[in-house]
């Protein structure tokens, strides 16, 4: 079953979200930035993913189930407005809407939508969503450094339960039929994802461009920046984007290997993010010097990338491609010379070794014929 319309209107809120993150990097580009930036990510991600494998049990036909589809999406709107101030003033605004967003959903899915094959998989998640509240609303209530402190940890919970498959005290882990198997319908969802990651880097780019003065440098930076989210489109792609479900199918464990596509999907997303905040310091200045927050962001998006892109080698194929290695170590490679390049040189770097990664990829895959051959997950 391929993604209901009603997903797709979902995902309209998601595009809002990276932005507003884009451009919370963009202006706090230090590191307690950057880890409240990625925090924030994580959180959204989580919604995201969910909501995503709620679906795939789901009716979404069923006015009761577009009803939560509909009210989370309109608290994830909430959610991602408050983004700019979300370590200031309205922080516990954010901490009170994504709890509710994570609880009311489960309670929801108990009480209304009554799906008895997950009611054991609702109440585990919902189990220990309420033990995150705990950290969401105590950062919210507080400020600075234990804010941020507090909201790490309760994302790590999440995360953390999430990866252990939701273990409650006596229960033990869920019994793999309380999850059901990943379906071509999920892998789809990943893919959307990666499209939204990278049509909020396209939108960015264009909206930093129109906002400022029209210079030929500016406009080599556009096209530059374009180019790193062109590559990266094709990388995913080609091919293990596209051999996913093959892969999912295939597996002996299809829940298990839909988990290890979400997370290689998010080092993804968050590597895209980086080129949206690229194209907003580079368009805006594409000369003078580069300091080492501005070339940790324009090498690190790729690399964060490529990272992504060599787990979904391995999810899909049983093995990393060299390519995406080769690519890594030449962007480490580039990295020291960059305090002596202008900004717009380190993106043209960074855009030459996405390229041969894009070479190397196409012409290995006409030598060799790639098939999905997942790893033995058990």
């Amino acid at each position: 079953m391929h993604p209901a319309l009603l997903e797709l209107f979902f995902d309209l809120v998601y595009i809002f979200a990276l932005i507003s993150l884009a451009e919370k990097l963009a202006t706090e580009l230090t590191w307690t930035g950057a880890a409240q930036t990625v925090v924030l990510l994580l959180a959204f991600t989580f919604i995201w993913a969910l909501t995503a494998w709620a679906g795939e049990s789901l009716d979404r036909g069923r006015p009761a189930v577009q009803l939560q589809f509909i009210g989370a999406m309109a608290a994830s709107l909430l959610l991602a407005a408050t983004v700019p101030d979300a370590y200031g003033s309205r922080g516990l605004l954010f901490a009170i809407t994504y709890v509710a967003i994570h609880v009311g959903s489960g309670v929801y899915h108990l009480l209304i939508v009554r799906e008895t094959s997950r009611r054991g998989r609702n109440g585990r998640v919902l189990f220990w969503e309420a033990i995150a509240a705990i950290g969401w609303i105590s950062g919210g209530l507080l400020g600075d450094t234990a804010r941020l402190v507090l909201w790490a940890a309760a994302v790590g919970v999440e995360y953390t339960a999430a990866a252990l498959g939701w273990p409650v005290l006596r229960l033990g882990r869920p019994r793999s039929e309380e999850w059901g198997p990943a379906s071509e319908r999920l892998s789809e969802r990943y893919r959307q994802f990666v499209i939204i990651a990278l049509g909020v880097s396209i939108f960015t780019t264009a909206e930093t461009f129109s906002q400022s003065d029209y210079t030929v440098p500016r406009v080599w930076a556009l096209v530059v920046v374009f180019l790193v989210v062109v590559l990266m489109w094709r990388i995913y792609i080609y091919r293990a984007g596209e051999l996913l479900t093959d892969a999912i199918a295939k597996s002996t464990n299809s829940a298990l290997l839909g988990q290890s596509a979400a997370v290689t999907h998010l080092i993804m997303v968050a590597g895209i993010g980086g080129a949206a905040v690229t194209s907003k310091l580079v368009i805006d200045r594409p000369f003078g010097e580069t300091p080492p927050s501005w070339a940790a962001v324009i090498l690190g998006g790729p690399a964060l990338f490529l990272i992504g892109r060599g787990l979904l080698d391995y999810t899909v194929f049983g093995r990393v491609s060299r390519s995406r290695l080769a690519g890594l170590v030449l962007l480490g490679g580039v990295a020291p010379a960059t305090h002596l390049l202008p900004p717009l040189m380190v993106v043209l770097l960074a855009v030459v070794v996405l390229a041969l990664v894009a070479v190397a990829n196409l012409l290995s895959t006409r030598v060799h014929t790639r098939t999905a051959r997942p790893p033995a997950l058990n």
